[in-house]
């Protein structure tokens, strides 16, 4: 599985871009910001758009971290991005694309490639779903897997909780679980752990 992380001049224009775009859609649509539609998929991590493109590539996989503010193992792509489902997906389908991808680009393989899994990760879990463009998209127990260009550093999990593009966002734990924080509904298709 190779990974483009957008260089830091351009995250931080994407992240000023997406808090335009948030600014203003809360201001049209009273509070209610949507916007997936339908757009090609990126042939890596970053999204298909000229702002984000990378030129460098490196072999990742899957690997769990403890992230103490939450208490939980959580994944991460090989770069240490933090990975996030979403949950209109409902643990079946990408539903983020278009606009709503440009903040979340969905975390890629070439179609056919196995997704590789490491420390922490269940590897009974990781998988892959058809996507736009040829591409396909990885999945962690069935959920569409995603980072977020407002974690401009590895380690960041600024997503974690906020409802943005049509719906909530919400780290994977390693067990197969969206993070879902106490008192939040739960997802519809989660959870998947009993304990």
């Amino acid at each position: 599985m190779h990974v483009d992380r957008p260089s830091q001049s351009r995250r931080r224009w994407a992240v000023a871009a997406v808090a335009a775009a948030a600014a203003t859609a809360t201001a049209i649509a009273g509070g209610a910001i949507t916007g997936c539609g339908r757009a090609p998929s990126p042939t890596t991590t970053a999204p298909a758009t000229t702002a984000q493109q990378s030129t460098a590539a490196a072999p990742v996989g899957l690997k769990a971290v403890y992230m103490s503010q939450y208490r939980a193992r959580v994944l991460v792509d090989g770069g240490g991005y933090s990975l996030y489902v979403f949950g209109p997906d409902h643990r079946r389908a990408v539903t983020c694309t278009g606009t709503c991808a440009l903040s979340w680009p969905p975390l890629t393989v070439a179609a056919g490639t196995k997704p590789t899994s490491g420390p922490g990760v269940e590897a009974g879990l990781v998988s892959a779903i058809s996507g736009s463009g040829g591409d396909d998209v990885v999945t962690y127990s069935g959920w569409p897997l995603y980072t977020y260009v407002a974690d401009v550093s590895p380690g960041m999990a600024s997503g974690e909780g906020i409802n943005l593009n049509g719906g909530p966002w919400y780290l994977m734990r390693a067990d197969g679980d969206p993070l879902v924080p106490v008192g939040q509904p739960q997802l519809l298709g989660a959870p998947r752990s009993t304990g």
